[in-house]
């Protein structure tokens, strides 16, 4: 494994508080990476509505998991902005690139706001909603490395993880601010005008946020050991081919992928957009009171990247993040059991007093995924799964005999499906309204509500298990810039850390709410997807433990 050696006294340890400059160089960059995540994370908080409206020519259920792929596309490619935009940062400098980038996300944020729905334009709406998610991955993808390495390389050599903490601090400051501007939109518009048409303020808000963002960084000059090293003739001249055609470096890359951002990722993703989603999709909390709680546990949470970024400092980067990783991975379960039962009360009794289980032919079970809204799903198995999974009621599937008609049991009772695939069409709708009223009243009888009781509701629990969430996600993130940037050497370093770091956020993280969702449909399990950041949390604690090094002493000025 590639090492720096640490003998050099370069960005030299230094006591005392921050300079003015250094305070300058922290809020700049930190200020424009949170209105670029405000813009990026806007279409993770309105899925739901966005679903409607540009998906709408498919079932529900394919219509917010499209929304979920559409959401998840803009971190597909945030690798690719990695090596386009990192390659720019260490061959021309970190504060060029990363003026790109925001005008990049701004822009495209903005279109959003103006871009017609399915009913308008047909398919081409979600067609350029997706490519506008691209763009806005893309220049994500060369956005954090920039701050990240910028930040870092003004800060002395003993306090690295508390400056660059101030940059973990942007993701969730701007899924913050997309929150509360959501909060004051719905609230100022009322529920339904806002879900008509003024979910598209927040997007429109970001021209503002743009002209702000690219204002103060053009205040700022460029990193003085990029300069230096620039003055030097030490700069990369391929960085790509250095980054990951060479085997020393490669497998750094590789291990901080595995070893590092991927478990940080899913604790990421799961501990907020996860977090989000269950409360909305499977536990039917009203909107504005889940983003309300959300936002509540983020500003409580806050602060504590810095803590762990500065803790960091003094002992260390990778035992704060595999601890973080750990406590996850032991805990989600019991946490997501929690929260229905302190969320959804209603949902938690029935539950456990009239479990749902369907009694299917597994053949005759298919996964309620429609791509292109042409499927039928008329097996009495298919019926049956559809109904439970537009309620978000949980069950559990249970084998029968091939040529059984499926059969869903609550608690005691049985309401038997029907086979609808040789029924004509007006009979099939009357067949299957008296189905769905019937399993309705069932439901209905057994306890499960349509809607969580915001009477029953515990507030004070579910913020604490909210904030119990956030602060596994501060313990993964507040260390994990620093570490990625001491990792490696300057004249690669911007393309070097990028592309493990969005590999890791892009995939694993990014498509977590999607793959976990679709494990859940799948299974009819509501806790099943959480195996997901469970497995992957565990595999990075145990390849950062064994084979990734600690590197708080390093100095990051060698080349």
């Amino acid at each position: 494994m590639a090492t720096i050696d640490t003998a050099s006294t370069g960005s030299p340890p230094r006591s005392g508080g921050i300079t003015k400059e250094e305070r300058k160089v922290i809020f700049a960059s930190s200020l424009g990476t949170v209105f670029e995540w405000y813009d990026f994370y806007l279409y993770g908080s309105l899925a739901a509505i966005i679903a409607k409206h540009f998906f709408a020519g498919v079932n529900e259920t394919t219509a917010f998991i499209f929304a979920l792929l559409a959401f998840a596309a803009g971190f597909a490619v945030r690798p690719f902005g990695a090596i386009v935009f990192g390659r720019l940062g260490d061959m021309i400098g970190r504060k060029h690139t990363f003026l790109i980038t925001i005008v990049i996300m701004g822009v495209s944020t903005a279109i959003v706001g103006i871009l017609p729905g399915y009913a308008t334009i047909g398919v081409a709406a979600p067609v350029i909603l997706i490519t506008l998610r691209l763009l806005q991955g893309l220049a994500l993808g060369g956005e954090y490395g920039g701050a990240a390495t910028y930040v870092a390389e003004h800060a002395p050599r003993n306090r690295r993880g508390f400056f660059t903490s101030w940059i973990q601090t942007t993701a969730t400051l701007g899924l913050f601010l997309s929150l509360l501007v959501i909060l004051a939109c719905r609230t100022a518009l009322g529920t339904e005008a806002f879900e008509a048409w003024g979910w598209r303020i927040p997007f429109l808000l970001s021209i503002l946020l743009l002209i702000v963002s690219v204002y103060i960084r053009l205040q700022l000059s460029e990193s003085p050991v990029f300069q230096k090293m620039k003055a030097e003739g030490k700069a990369s001249k391929a960085p790509l081919t250095e980054s990951f055609a060479r085997w020393d470096n490669l497998k750094v890359v590789i291990m901080s992928l595995l070893g590092g951002t991927a478990g940080q990722a899913v604790v990421w993703y799961t501990g907020q957009f996860y977090a989000l989603f269950f409360l909305l999709q499977t536990l039917k909390i009203d909107p504005q009171t889940a983003n309300l709680l959300i936002a509540g546990s983020l500003l409580i949470g806050t602060p504590f990247f810095v803590i762990f970024g500065s803790l960091s400092d003094r002992i260390g980067r990778k035992p704060i993040i595999m601890v973080g990783c750990i406590l996850a991975a032991l805990t989600y379960f019991p946490i997501f059991h929690a929260l229905t039962q302190y969320g959804n009360p209603d949902v938690f009794i029935a539950q456990e007093k009239n479990p749902v289980k369907v009694i299917a032919n597994p053949d005759q079970c298919s996964f309620q995924f429609d791509p292109v809204g042409k499927a039928k799903f008329t097996s009495s198995c298919d019926l049956a799964k559809t109904l439970l999974a537009k309620r978000a009621i949980p069950y559990e599937n249970v084998i029968a005999e091939p040529g059984t008609v499926a059969q869903v049991r609550i608690g005691d009772k049985v309401v038997e499906s029907f086979e609808g695939s040789a029924l004509p069409a007006a009979d099939f709708k009357t067949r299957n309204d008296a189905f769905t009223a019937t399993l309705g009243t069932a439901l209905k009888e057994a306890g499960y509500p349509e809607k969580a009781d915001p009477a029953k509701t515990n507030y004070p629990m579910v913020l604490l298990l909210l904030t119990v969430l956030v602060i596994y996600v501060t313990m993964v993130y507040g260390p994990i810039a620093a570490w990625l940037v001491e990792l490696f050497p300057t004249r690669i370093r911007y393309t070097s850390m990028s592309l493990p770091y969005h590999i890791g956020n892009g995939w694993f993280g990014g498509f977590l709410p999607t793959v976990a969702f679709a494990m859940v449909a799948a299974t009819g399990d509501i806790y099943y997807g959480l195996w997901y950041p469970i497995v992957i949390a565990v595999m990075t604690a145990v390849l950062g433990t064994f084979f990734l090094p600690e590197t708080k002493d390093r100095d990051i000025l060698k080349d």
